[in-house]
């Protein structure tokens, strides 16, 4: 991996191209994101990237306050490994912006969807509810048989059913930079991303090219 940043989803708005073709894009307040700390193959077994995002408004746990004081940099609200190709080009104390992608770049975005709680099959699973009238209530949104008395007389492991639904984490591959706005600090990638409006999402160069 060469490219990486962490970002929070501001939300979607629609740009117009040189055409004059209107594309759908979701604004990603992207870093600065500051180096505190470098795994290296001697000491840790494998070379990554640690880094910070945003500045911590409370008290940090001891690990963490430890990290950052040999680091000698503020305390931020996330850490985040990176396992970048060459983590030599990075020194402790310096910052990744959003400049490290340009426009038109393919990159994936990973991030945690909207939490629906617990939430029925009809939505959860898009069933179809019984009808309204000749006798099929008062369970007209139930989940209906969930397998037969005898045969195999017990639940089958991955049925439909009511649960929690939402709040996981989901990763859309292969969107489209769109533009890169370095005085802001913003991207602006076409189509949507997982999440609610200011979730934490990460942008890295995508996995798969088309």
């Amino acid at each position: 991996m060469e490219k990486a940043i962490i970002g929070r989803k501001l939300g979607m708005t629609s740009i117009f191209d040189e055409t004059g073709i209107c594309i759908p894009v979701t604004v990603i307040a992207a870093g600065p994101v500051r180096v505190v700390q470098k795994k290296t193959e001697e000491k840790d077994g494998y070379s990554a990237v640690l880094v910070s995002f945003e500045e911590a408004n409370k008290n940090q746990n001891k690990p963490e306050a430890g990290v950052y004081k040999k680091a000698g940099v503020p305390a931020g609200k996330v850490l985040k490994e990176f396992k970048f190709a060459d983590t030599d080009k990075y020194e402790i104390g310096s910052e990744i912006k959003c400049d490290i992608f340009a426009d038109g770049d393919m990159v994936d975005v990973c991030g945690i969807s909207k939490g629906h709680g617990f939430s029925g099959v009809i939505k959860r699973w898009n069933q179809r509810r019984l009808k309204m009238t000749h006798g099929t209530g008062p369970v007209h949104r139930s989940v209906g048989s969930t397998g037969a008395n005898s045969t195999p007389s017990k639940v089958i492991k991955g049925l439909h059913m009511p649960g929690h639904y939402g709040h996981d984490k989901v990763t859309v591959q292969n969107l489209k930079v769109v533009k890169v706005d370095v005085n802001r600090n913003v991207l602006l990638v076409r189509g949507a991303i997982p999440g609610p409006k200011g979730g934490l999402v990460t942008v890295r160069e995508t996995v798969k090219s088309k």
